[in-house]
Formats: structure tokens, C-alpha cells, sequence
């Protein structure tokens, strides 16, 4: 039976069979551990995650390999004991965006969301000693350019 929640987006109906379960929460929200998926109104590498427990709390994420080919964060063994999956289970990696007012959008590439469609669980775990950061930007086109004809 599906329900709704009111949201900064207006009213949500979703199938709470579908939500996606943070068992640890994000970081900085700790007490929130449902959300539900939803498209990005524009077309485009973008989603959102709405709470369900928070209607005012919504995080905008991508797939961090639509701009940085070469990044790449696997799940070590607790990691996955904690999405409940096996080494053979799928495991999708997406990054919180912040689209701050002057519009030089970032993506917090130290802190990925690690997330398992078998078990619609996701963690977000915070990367050590890794050289990206919270806040890093966008490639500029230039970069992407050559970045894409050198995988080539």
C-alpha cells in the first residue's frame, strides 16, 4: 500500500517497499535513515533523495563517473556485511551534489554513498586518505574533453 509525505517538492506518494534504508544514516544526519528516489525534474545525470522522516531534507546525487571516469570506491567486507550483499552482489556508488547560489556546483567525492539494489540499502562512508574532497568541483568541459579522448 502505497503512502505519501508532504515535501519541499509538494505531496510524494511512494511504496514504502521501495524506499532506500540508510541503517547508519548520512553524515550530519544520522537520525534519518529512509528516503525515497526521485527523478530529477530535467533531464540529466541527477537525482534526489527525499526523506521520509524529514520532509524538509532532500539531497541531490549523481553517479561521481559521469564527470570522473576514473573513480572508483569498492566495498570492503564490513561495508557489505552492513548492506547486507556478498562480493557478487552489485554495488552502485553515487555522491551528494551542493549546488551552492553562484552556481559552482561540487560533489563530495571524500564521502561516497555506497548503495545495493538487492538489499535497497545504502551507506555513506567517509573515504581516508583520499585526495578528494567534500567540495570538489566540476571538471571544466576542457578537462572532461581531454580526460574522455585519453580513456579512448
Amino acid at each position: 500500500m502505497k503512502k505519501k509525505i508532504q515535501s519541499r517538492f509538494g505531496e510524494i506518494e511512494y511504496d514504502p517497499e521501495q524506499t532506500l534504508l540508510f541503517p547508519e544514516g548520512l553524515v550530519g544526519f544520522e537520525d534519518l535513515q529512509n528516503f525515497v528516489v526521485m527523478p530529477n525534474e530535467k533531464e540529466g545525470p541527477l537525482f534526489w533523495i527525499q526523506s521520509i522522516e524529514d520532509p524538509h531534507v532532500a539531497f541531490i546525487v549523481t553517479d561521481p563517473t559521469n564527470f570522473y571516469f576514473d573513480y572508483k570506491v569498492v566495498p570492503d567486507g564490513r561495508e557489505r556485511q552492513k548492506l547486507g550483499i556478498d562480493e557478487k552482489d552489485e554495488c552502485f556508488v553515487v555522491v551528494v551534489v551542493t549546488v551552492p547560489p553562484d552556481r559552482n556546483i561540487t560533489l563530495n567525492l571524500a564521502a561516497p554513498i555506497l548503495f545495493a539494489p538487492k538489499s535497497n540499502k545504502a551507506l555513506q562512508v567517509v573515504l581516508e586518505g583520499t585526495q578528494f574532497s567534500p567540495q570538489t568541483p566540476l571538471p571544466k568541459v576542457e578537462d572532461v574533453k581531454a580526460a574522455s579522448s585519453s580513456a579512448e
